[in-house]
């Protein structure tokens, strides 16, 4: 997959400006786009955590200079979503590759539908979110982060947004969490190998380059993401990733069948 790393550079790039201006998108867009080219779900999901744990942390040390984070939130948030992430990590490696393909595709689809009804209608926001949404929404992220591949900011950026979150404070806690969601991801994925509880992982080494493009792509463009905010509206964003991940995913079911 040498010939790939410059695609996923590209990608990388992209799908970070979009992650840091929405709170969302990088995971979703990068493992779609692996997927896509035939990755297992597992080793895709484990490769964009891989380059996650590069991006997301320059993602939140921006949020935290720039003083985005609600922390009562984030320690709220941050425990179910680690959580959840190590449960879909031990479901997706328990789980043979072709078995899922078709969940995953699936579940992507109603991702990108959800993001582009998101980016069609505009809820008002401005409450602080319950423990009552928080905790089972920052849990069904998690997992649904590690078996995806990326869900984590679609699902609890737009649920805690759509519940009446102030958007500035929501996208920066999340985006936050993230990077220990992920760290606690990428740990469970290296148990998994280190027990052989994950039998398929011994081609884990053919996707270093993608892996490697993801990562360069997406730090580089780490620092641009509040640029790409005053130049394309948020609604804008949200609508064009919609249509990228059902695109994707339409692709995905095209090839099952």
């Amino acid at each position: 997959m040498e010939d790939l790393f410059y695609l996923f550079l590209l990608v990388g790039f992209l799908a970070q400006l979009v992650d840091g201006a929405l709170g969302m998108a990088y995971g979703v867009v990068s493992s779609s786009v692996l997927l896509a080219f035939g990755v297992p779900p597992a080793a895709a999901s484990a490769s964009v955590h891989a380059a996650e744990l590069f991006t997301t942390a320059a993602s939140a040390g921006s949020h935290v200079w720039h003083r985005n984070v609600n922390w009562r939130l984030f320690f709220r948030l941050a425990p179910v979503g680690i959580a959840g992430g190590v449960l879909g990590t031990y479901v997706i490696t328990a789980i043979d590759g072709d078995v899922l393909r078709p969940w995953v595709a699936g579940y992507l689809g109603l991702m990108g539908l959800y993001i582009l009804y998101r980016g069609f209608k505009a809820v008002p926001p401005r409450v602080e979110p319950s423990s009552a949404l928080v905790l089972p929404l920052g849990a069904a992220g998690g997992f649904m982060d590690a078996v995806g591949g990326g869900g984590w900011g679609p699902v609890v950026t737009t649920g805690l947004i759509g519940s009446g979150g102030a958007p500035r404070e929501t996208i920066g806690t999340v985006n936050t969490v993230e990077f220990f969601l992920t760290a606690a991801v990428s740990a469970a994925f290296v148990m998994a190998i280190v027990t052989g509880h994950w039998e398929e992982s011994e081609g884990l080494t053919n996707y270093l380059w993608p892996v490697l493009g993801l990562i360069i792509g997406g730090v580089a463009a780490a620092p641009l993401a509040g640029y790409v905010t005053k130049v394309i509206p948020a609604r804008y964003l949200t609508i064009m990733v919609g249509v990228l991940i059902s695109l994707l995913a339409i692709y995905q079911t095209s090839r099952l069948l």
